[in-house]
């Protein structure tokens, strides 16, 4: 059983920035792939970026790509996202998740572990 807690969701003015944090928690989680999704309201869930065990591979979604940074520490087991020149379309509820399957997280929207989300609002 993995448990994730996401932290770091808030307000920010777009243009702005923003630093995701999560915490993992469980068995054998060096072993895992974690990444972000997020959903706003009215839309289907969306894939934002993920990061490999080793942190070797790093995938993102075409709305994120040079703009945000996922990272992570595996003695602490946290992942991090670092939202740069965020734009009022990055206003969602942002969801960690982890799956030893890398390749099924970053091809699929259903990994198969997630976070309880955490609120992102950018202000125009």
């Amino acid at each position: 059983q993995v448990q994730l807690a996401e932290s770091g969701g808030g307000l920010v003015q777009a243009g702005g920035s923003l630093r995701l944090s999560c915490a993992a928690s469980g068995r054998a989680l060096s072993m895992y792939g974690l990444g972000w999704f997020r959903q706003a309201p009215g839309k289907e869930r969306e894939f934002v970026a993920a990061i490999s065990r080793s942190g070797g591979d790093i995938v993102y979604g075409d709305p994120v790509k040079g703009r945000f940074t996922i990272s992570r520490d595996n003695a602490k087991i946290t992942v991090y996202l670092q939202m740069n020149s965020v734009k009022p379309e990055d206003t969602a509820v942002y969801y960690c998740a982890a799956d030893v399957n890398y390749n099924r997280m970053v091809k699929s929207n259903t990994p198969a572990y997630w976070g309880q989300g955490t609120q992102v609002t950018v202000s125009s």
